[in-house]
């Protein structure tokens, strides 16, 4: 991912269960920071950090939070390339990833963030950001299958499964040209970052077959919940909603493997109040808030305390919670630099419709 390129292209388009009873003791209160302001400016998707925890932040703590909205991380590349300042962002991790390689972003002060203590070790380290040097895990999401099992009664435990001809026009996948490519690497057995031309050429006649098959939608649980599809390639997030709706839905892991997708908090370079950052990253990392994060969102959480905090129902909940073995299979996605246009080039050819 070229940020320079995706910015350019950007300026285009710019003019995206029950709860525990409460606990007996109050948590500790988030600690203000002698920082250059009483300032916070926060640029994320749409409602991926719920407005009752940045309320309680500012009523905590005094500092108060903007936030701004992106649509697409290649938005939120082009406004950071073009001079937009912002203090936090929450994005996925190839754009976390690019935006370390090209120096924007702020070293993180792992000891100013006691609440570090709490994520997971099988979260950290990944290869987008190895040491976690500039980022923070925040949610994750397997991406699997949903299958409708009143529409659809095979056996699908895997990619190549969901991709037979007798679900032509019964198929639902994720409007995003590097998860559709993706797909194909691991029916394939390539590592989902080797995107070389030798291994999108290796895909191409695959996804060739497979694209006529499918409808593509950004909202692939829409469609699965309204019956436009019987099998869908969704993120677990997604999913759990879906499963929590209707014991119809079936959720499936491939057996080719997944791409587990993570949104992350890190703080730009060009940050104005870094010391307000860094509270914030910790007050988010608290477990009674990042419990709230799940409840509004039953994504995977990376914060071990806080599911403990989470209702059995949640919890077991295969969706949102996939065991640490089945995460540990799992890749997540690296900066694939100048060959991101080529993912998009191969989902976007003509396709003969079968």
């Amino acid at each position: 991912m070229n940020i320079t390129r995706i910015a350019a292209m950007s300026l285009l388009v710019l003019a995206g269960c029950g709860k525990p009873p409460a606990p007996q003791v109050s948590p500790p209160r988030a600690t203000p920071t002698p920082a250059e302001s009483k300032e916070l400016r926060v640029f994320c998707r749409p409602e991926a950090i719920p407005q009752p925890l940045i309320a309680q932040f500012t009523k905590e703590t005094g500092i108060a939070v903007s936030v701004e909205n992106h649509a697409s991380k290649e938005e939120m590349l082009a406004r950071l390339l073009h001079g937009s300042r912002y203090d936090i962002i929450l994005s996925c991790e190839d754009a976390i990833g690019a935006l370390a390689k090209d120096g924007m972003l702020h070293p993180l002060d792992h000891a100013g963030i006691p609440n570090w203590k709490n994520i997971a070790p099988i979260f950290l380290n990944r290869s987008f950001d190895p040491g976690n040097v500039f980022s923070v895990p925040f949610l994750a999401a397997p991406v699997g299958i949903v299958v409708n099992t009143e529409k659809n009664s095979d056996d699908i435990r895997g990619i190549a499964d969901v991709f037979a001809e007798k679900n032509s026009g019964d198929i639902v996948v994720p409007d995003d040209a590097r998860e559709i490519v993706t797909l194909g690497f691991l029916a394939q057995g390539t590592p989902i970052n080797q995107a070389t031309d030798e291994a999108l050429e290796k895909a191409r006649p695959l996804l060739a077959k497979w694209l006529p098959l499918v409808k593509v939608s950004d909202s692939p649980m829409t469609v699965l919940l309204n019956g436009g599809a019987s099998v869908g390639v969704i993120r677990g997030g997604e999913a759990a909603v879906l499963l929590n709706a209707d014991k119809k839905f079936k959720w499936v892991i491939p057996a080719e493997g997944a791409h587990l997708a993570m949104d992350s908090l890190a703080i730009p370079k060009a940050a104005e109040n870094v010391a307000n950052a860094g509270a914030f990253i910790n007050f988010l990392l608290r477990p009674d808030i990042s419990r709230q994060a799940s409840d509004a969102l039953p994504s995977l959480n990376p914060n071990v305390p806080a599911r403990a905090l989470l209702s059995p129902s949640q919890r077991a909940n295969p969706a949102s919670f996939p065991t640490d073995q089945e995460v540990a299979r799992m890749q997540t996605f690296e900066d694939v630099g100048e060959q991101a246009s080529k993912f998009d080039a191969i989902v976007t050819a003509p396709q003969t419709p079968r």
